[in-house]
Formats: C-alpha cells, structure tokens, sequence
C-alpha cells in the first residue's frame, strides 16, 4: 500500500475519528497514526499480518473501539491497559496465550472478543472489569474455569468449542451472568456444577456437543428452577 493511500486514510480519519484499514497484509501497526493520537475513537486493523501492538497503543487515550481481528499476535503490551475509555475490544483469531497483568485496568470496558486465541484458562484478569457484558472466549484450549470466575461481572461467558472438562462451582456465585455457553467441550453431567441450575442467575445455558445427552440434564435437580429463569427471561424478550 502506498504512502498517499495511507496519507488519503489519515486524513479521512481525522475527521471523522475512526481509522479502518482492513486486508491490506499490513506486518505492523502503522506509526503515522501517533498523530492522531486525541482524535481517534475507534481503529480497526483486522484481516492483516500485524505480529506486534507497539507500546504506542497507550497513547490513544479516547479510544473506545479497537478492532484487530485476524492478525498475527502472540502477545499484547502492558500499554494497551491505559486506555481507560475503551469499550470495545476484539482480538478473535490471534495466537495469544494470556493478557497483560494490568489488563484488569481497562475500567470502562464492555465488550470482550478474543475467540480463536490460544488460551489455556479463564483469565483472572477479567474479574477486575466492572462494566463487562460480553466476554467471548470460545475456540481457544480452557480445560477448566478456575475459583475466580466467581467474580466476573459479565452478563455472557462464550466458552464454546474449548477443551473443557471442570468447571468451578464458583460460576453460580457471577452476580451478574444470565448467558453461558459451554457447547462442544469435553464435560461429564457430573462435571457441571447443579448450582448453576438451582442457585444461579443463569437463565440460559447452551452444553450440546459435550459427553452427554442433553435430556439427562433435564433430571438434575434445580431443572426446574433454571426453566422459570428460562422462560421468564424468554417472555420478557418476546
């Protein structure tokens, strides 16, 4: 891609605070965009070769839209949790194996997309995100959801087509979560907390595709505390 191109996009996004610049087979962040450091709103790099978010990426302090799906990163700067406005991040189908440390500090963050990663666990980092409401982890390499997932605040946890064979009971405790998906994991009936059918705010809970039939789920007791949860959230959304 040529420079006047690039130079074309800048100015576009000057303007209007959002800089896309998809498919292009870009190997790295573009520098130039330091420029706009207090103009842009929302970048979107996906669908390109990027192996590397350089520590610039903190600079960008009105950020609320980061979109990076489809690249090439192992691993993401400490910098990135400075941004303090962003709400949106997507990062599906990567080669990350954990967050930052501080990933914890991104405190005005609701969106969370980071399918087709390499992650082994839930990361502990999320439960510090107070304002989170959709958290997609499906198709990374989760054997089991650790104690701390008790404390995550999100609405949904995606936690399909993982490896996923234990499960905390903690996750009945989420106070917030009414969405988890558990499809095409390696559970036993057994393995699933019954809590999160008697004593969650669960109210829909997707397991096909693991080591049981979905009608033995339907004999567990707190069934049919989980189907007036079920049907009352299915009425309030008709």
């Amino acid at each position: 891609m040529g420079n006047s191109a690039l130079k074309a996009h800048l100015e576009t996004a000057q303007k209007t605070g959002v800089f896309q610049l998809t498919g292009k087979g870009l190997t790295e962040f573009p520098e130039d965009l330091q420029k706009l450091t207090s103009n842009l709103r929302t970048i979107d790099l996906s669908n390109n070769k990027i192996e590397l978010l350089p520590p610039l990426i903190g600079k960008f302090s009105f950020l609320k839209s980061l979109v990076l799906n489809n690249n090439k990163l192992t691993a993401l700067p400490e910098e990135l949790c400075k941004l303090k406005k962003l709400e949106t991040l997507h990062l599906n189908g990567n080669h990350l194996r954990q967050l930052p440390a501080a990933f914890g500090q991104l405190s005005a963050l609701k969106t969370l997309s980071l399918s087709g990663n390499q992650l082994r666990t839930v990361p502990a980092q999320l439960c510090g995100l107070h304002h989170l409401d959709v958290v997609d982890l499906s198709k990374n390499q989760i054997q089991n959801v650790p104690d701390t997932v008790g404390e995550l605040q999100a609405i949904e946890l995606n936690l399909n087509q993982n490896q996923i064979s234990q499960i905390s009971v903690q996750i009945s405790h989420c106070p917030r979560l009414k969405v988890l998906r558990l499809e095409e994991n390696c559970l036993e009936l057994s393995m699933l907390p019954q809590s999160i059918l008697s004593d969650s705010q669960i109210s829909l809970l997707a397991v096909e595709g693991n080591l049981f039939e979905i009608k033995k789920l339907r004999e567990l007791e707190g069934y049919d505390k989980y189907m007036e949860r079920f049907t009352a959230t299915k009425k309030k959304f008709a």
